[in-house]
């Protein structure tokens, strides 16, 4: 792809409406510092003293920002969050970042899915995670909440460009995308084939009909073949994709970290390089950034090649901030060009 090539897709990008539609968390860092640690009277016990806090949108919030940080633009939120001080927080922060957020459910009856990572920053100045702590809802999701989600995909399905789906949460039915919303998204993708439906889904990426899928290598084994444990090699990747893609009969893109993209099409098999990166990485979010990049490409009409390689190029950049989930600009993807163009 030319530098040329790239700009125009860029460029596209300001015009494009896109929903991310799934499991918002709150990204909550709690920042430790050792010296300062106290012995509580109480029970004797460590007390970890916090010095800072920073809060982001996580999991699907962390696509929004993503599409926000690549000047999409309108970017809208559907998504279930409790009447809380998370879902506060978390409504904020997504405002903040231009997130349109007219469409977030916000119930008393539901606790807002919040990752806390306490973090401890070392002498030297760099952070380190301690075990996480999580909030999730551990009932299944309401019909009448279920209505709700699907009633306003209904609607906004006619006005949008692209639809991204962040199926996070594990346990089945208890996370904003149930089998009813799946169904729907299904009915109107099939519906309204000029809308693109990408789907990154943790454990249920097996399950989607008429949209176009983006596990990663370890999902799509295991969409397949539940009880595969252990390496995941080229044959299988590939056997799996063709299945999946049999299943959906819509393109399946499948991340190979630093192996690049493979795609599966009517085209057949093809594989998409990553951009070569030197130095530490941290690949938490990357999956989420190349979600944003592959359809914000896709939308402004870039080939499905074409579009893997924007998500390629944008997971590049974001992958090499460390200790966050990190965004990429347009000017930054269009720098990125060079490290395989030279």
């Amino acid at each position: 792809m030319t530098r040329q090539r790239l700009q125009e897709i860029l460029d596209g990008f300001e015009d494009l409406s896109i929903l991310v539609v799934g499991d918002f968390f709150l990204d909550e860092y709690l920042i430790t510092d050792p010296a300062l640690a106290e012995i509580s009277q109480e029970t004797g016990l460590e007390a970890y003293q916090v010095i800072g806090r920073r809060c982001s949108p996580g999991a699907a919030g962390t696509v929004t920002n993503n599409l926000r940080a690549l000047e999409v633009g309108r970017v809208h939120a559907l998504s279930v969050i409790g009447e809380d001080g998370n879902g506060y927080e978390l409504k904020k922060r997504l405002i903040e970042s231009g997130v349109k957020t007219e469409t977030l459910i916000e119930t008393p009856d539901y606790s807002t899915p919040t990752y806390t990572k306490p973090m401890v920053r070392e002498a030297s100045g760099e952070e380190r995670e301690l075990n996480r702590l999580d909030v999730k809802n551990r009932h299944p999701m309401s019909a009448d909440l279920e209505d709700r989600i699907i009633e306003t995909l209904h609607d906004l399905m006619p006005h949008l460009d692209g639809v991204i789906v962040g199926d996070q949460v594990q346990e089945q039915n208890y996370g904003v995308v149930t089998d009813r919303v799946r169904d729907a998204l299904a009915d109107l993708a099939e519906t309204y084939p000029g809308t693109m439906v990408l789907i990154d889904s943790r454990t249920r990426i097996g399950a989607y009909r008429n949209v176009i899928l983006k596990p990663n290598r370890h999902e799509a084994a295991t969409a397949i073949h539940p009880e595969h444990e252990g390496p995941v090699d080229q044959a299988l990747v590939e056997s799996c994709g063709r299945t999946l893609f049999a299943q959906t009969r819509q393109p399946v893109y499948i991340t190979l970290s630093q192996e690049g993209t493979m795609l599966i099409s009517d085209n057949g098999i093809e594989h998409i390089p990553a951009i070569p990166i030197t130095g530490n990485i941290d690949p938490v979010g990357a999956g989420d950034s190349t979600s944003a990049g592959i359809t914000a490409g896709r939308c402004a009409g870039a080939t499905w090649v074409e579009a893997a390689l924007v998500g390629n190029l944008v997971a590049s950049i974001t992958v090499q901030q460390l200790g966050t989930t990190g965004t990429a600009t347009p000017a930054q993807v269009a720098e990125s060009i060079y490290l395989i163009n030279g």
